[in-house]
C-alpha cells in the first residue's frame, strides 16, 4: 500500500489500519439466502428481437453478493466516546455499475480508501446523492431498519434528478441488511444508541464535461452513534437567514444530493458566529420558512378557536421528503382520525402542509398563539426551538421543562418506541 493509502485509511478509520482480509467460507445460512436472492432479483438483460440490442440492463442482483471478511477487525469503541460521523464499522458495500454491463456484482468488503481517478465526474461536477438510515437493536438483542424502503424510494428519485443510475430499491436493501448483519456487533447495546448507514452513489466516469457518467458506483458505509441529546433534550437556537437561500422552486431541494449541503457550510458558520445552533433557511420576499439547517421544520400554532395547528411546508419542490417529517405527519393524522390514539397529544389537533412566513410567526409570538417548534430528521429524530434570530431581534418560543412542547413530545416518544423496538409497528423492518 502506498503512503497516501496508508493515511487514507488511518484517517478514515479513526487510526487503525488494515493489513488483510479474506473471503469467507459461504454458511448454509449465507447459501440458503444466496439461493433466494439469485430466484427473487434475477435482471438478465433484455435484447429487441429484431436489432439484438439491450434494451435493459441486468440491475442489483444479491445472488451474486461476494463477501471478504476483515482479518483484522477492531473492537468497537467505548459507546461514551462516540462522536457523530467520525467512527465506521470494518466493512462497506460496494457495487459497480456501468453504461454497457449495468449493475455488477456487489461485494462486502473491509473498510478502506477507494481509487478514483483524478478526472472521475464525482470530483468535479457533484454527481453524488446519498441517504441516512438507522438500524436498531432492542433488548432482545433484534436488529431492526427504520421504513427503509422510504430511503431506498428517496435515493432513486435523487438518482433520477442528476442522471445517475437507479436500481431495485429492494434487492439493494437486501444488501444493507447483509451488511448490518455482518457488522451488527456495532450497534451499541445502551439505550439510545444505534447505527447509522450512509447510502452513497457516485459517478466515476473519466471524463472532464457535463453528462450523465456511463460509470459509476454504489457503497454503504456504516457508523455507530449514540443519542443525539446524551443529557436530555436541549433546545436550539435559529437564525432566520435572510442573506442566503438554500433552494429554489424547479432546483434541486426536494433531492438529497451532496451538491445541496456544501453551500450551506459557509452561513452554518456565520449563525453560529452570531450565537446561533443553526440556519432556518427562508425563500422569497415574504421570508417563507422552508427547513431547519438539514431538517424539516414543524410549527405548531393556537388557532382562534382554540384548535392546535401542525404546520410544516408543503413539498414543492424545495422541501425535501423526509421519512422522518412524513412519520410525524402520519402519527399526527393517525391520532386526528382515532386510528392510533397517543397519550397526551392533543385531541383538538389539526394538519396543514401549507406556506407559513416569518409575519406569521412574529404575530403568533405576539399574540401568545405561538406553542412551539421544532425540526425533524434521521439524525435528532425531534430539535425542539427555543428562538429565532430575525432581521436583528430575538422572537422566543415556548419549551416545556423538558425542553420539548405539548405536540413534539408525544410524538417523539412513538417515533422512538417504534425505532427501539418497544412499541410494535410495521415502520420496523427485521434485519
Amino acid at each position: 500500500m502506498s503512503l497516501l493509502g496508508r493515511s487514507l485509511r488511518l484517517h478514515l478509520r479513526g487510526h487503525s489500519v488494515r493489513l488483510a482480509s479474506r473471503i469467507i467460507p459461504t454458511s448454509t445460512s449465507t447459501s440458503l439466502r444466496a439461493a433466494k436472492y439469485a430466484r427473487s432479483y434475477s435482471t438478465p438483460v433484455t435484447l429487441d428481437p429484431m436489432t439484438g440490442e439491450a434494451t435493459s440492463l441486468p440491475d442489483i442482483q444479491p445472488g451474486r453478493l461476494q463477501i471478504i471478511r476483515d482479518e483484522n477487525p477492531i473492537p468497537p469503541p467505548p459507546s461514551r466516546t462516540l462522536k457523530f460521523g467520525h467512527t465506521f464499522t470494518d466493512h462497506m458495500l460496494t457495487i459497480p455499475w456501468n453504461a454497457i454491463e449495468g449493475w455488477g456484482a456487489p461485494k462486502i468488503e473491509p473498510y478502506g480508501p477507494f481509487q478514483l481517478e483524478p478526472s472521475s465526474t464525482v470530483l468535479h461536477y457533484a454527481q453524488t446523492i446519498f441517504e441516512g438510515m438507522k438500524a436498531y437493536r432492542d433488548e432482545t438483542g433484534k436488529v431492526t431498519l427504520f421504513r427503509p424502503d422510504m430511503n431506498m424510494k428517496r435515493m432513486n428519485n435523487s438518482a433520477q434528478r442528476i442522471s445517475l443510475p437507479t436500481f431495485d430499491g429492494e434487492a439493494c436493501l437486501e444488501l444493507i441488511k447483509e451488511l448490518v448483519r455482518i457488522d451488527k456487533h456495532w450497534i451499541p447495546k445502551e439505550p439510545g444508541h444505534s447505527l447509522y448507514i450512509r447510502p452513497t452513489l457516485i459517478g466515476t466516469q473519466k471524463y472532464i464535461g457535463v453528462a450523465p457518467p456511463t460509470e459509476a458506483l454504489l457503497f454503504v458505509i456504516c457508523s455507530p452513534v449514540g443519542p443525539y441529546y446524551p443529557e436530555g433534550f436541549k433546545p436550539i437556537a435559529l437564525y432566520g437567514t435572510t442573506e442566503y437561500i438554500r433552494a429554489a422552486p424547479g432546483g434541486t431541494g426536494a433531492f438529497k444530493l451532496g451538491v445541496n449541503y456544501a453551500p450551506g457550510v459557509m452561513p452554518q458558520k456565520k449563525a453560529a458566529k452570531l450565537g446561533y445552533a443553526q440556519n432556518l433557511w427562508l425563500h422569497g420576499p415574504e421570508h417563507y420558512l422552508t427547513e431547519v439547517g438539514t431538517m424539516n421544520m414543524f410549527v405548531v400554532v393556537r388557532k382562534e378557536d382554540g384548535t392546535h395547528e401542525l404546520v410544516t411546508p408543503p413539498l414543492d419542490g424545495m422541501i425535501l421528503p423526509g421519512v422522518t417529517r412524513d412519520s410525524v405527519l402520519t402519527l399526527a393524522r393517525d391520532h386526528i382520525s382515532g386510528k392510533k390514539k397517543l397519550e397526551h397529544l392533543p385531541d383538538n389537533l389539526v394538519v396543514s402542509e401549507r406556506p407559513i412566513t416569518m409575519t406569521e410567526i412574529k404575530e403568533a409570538s405576539h399574540s401568545g398563539r405561538l406553542i412551539e417548534m421544532f425540526g425533524a430528521g434521521t439524525a435528532a429524530v425531534i430539535s425542539p426551538v427555543d428562538r429565532i434570530g430575525y432581521l436583528g431581534e430575538d422572537i422566543n418560543i415556548p419549551v416545556g421543562q423538558d425542553g420539548m412542547g405539548p405536540v413534539s413530545r408525544p410524538i417523539w416518544k412513538e417515533l422512538v418506541g417504534r425505532q427501539m423496538g418497544s412499541i410494535e409497528s410495521d415502520w420496523s423492518v427485521v434485519v
